[in-house]
């Protein structure tokens, strides 16, 4: 998806695409000249997948289109970096966010590992548990949070405290 298109912007067809039942398998990969963090911002909150500069090499774009289709997230070095240290606002402290409370404690540490930005095989290392069993919380956890795909959850992770932007 191109963000800036004519009679109607990427970011407002996104939020379409996203909020349609019938198209609930589908996934969106947003691209654009502009590194803006309100486009990355309005993006992930439209649903997007994964947000990548059309600088982006053929090879990369291909990647990101293979890993948008699988469930996977893909941004950009640059706007990952930003997108931690800006969109996710602090934990707040002395509090425990309702939605852990509808998580097994093993999904609550498949959900702290996948918002540090562990791979399934890092997080199947660090758990000591079988990748396919990684996979298998992560459809739990998906469904548990009803969000698309490993970018909100991200989001749900920093929002509910488990994680903090590094300095």
């Amino acid at each position: 998806m191109d963000v800036r298109m004519p009679r109607l912007d990427g970011l407002a067809a996104t939020r379409r695409i996203c909020a349609d039942p019938a198209l609930a398998g589908t996934r969106v990969l947003v691209l654009s000249m502009f590194a803006l963090d309100e486009y990355v911002y309005e993006a992930l909150h439209a649903g997007a997948s994964g947000f990548l500069l059309k600088d982006a090499r053929p090879e990369e774009l291909a990647d990101a289109v293979r890993c948008t289709r699988d469930g996977e997230s893909l941004f950009a070095p640059a706007i990952l970096t930003r997108l931690v240290a800006h969109f996710i606002a602090a934990p707040r402290p002395g509090r425990v966010a309702p939605v852990l409370r509808r998580l097994t404690a093993r999904e609550v540490d498949v959900l702290t590992l996948i918002g540090t930005g562990l791979s399934d095989d890092e997080i199947a290392t660090a758990l000591v548990i079988a990748v396919k069993t990684v996979k298998s919380h992560i459809t739990h956890l998906l469904a548990k949070l009803a969000v698309r795909d490993r970018a909100q959850l991200v989001i749900a992770a920093y929002d509910a405290g488990l994680v903090r932007p590094r300095d």
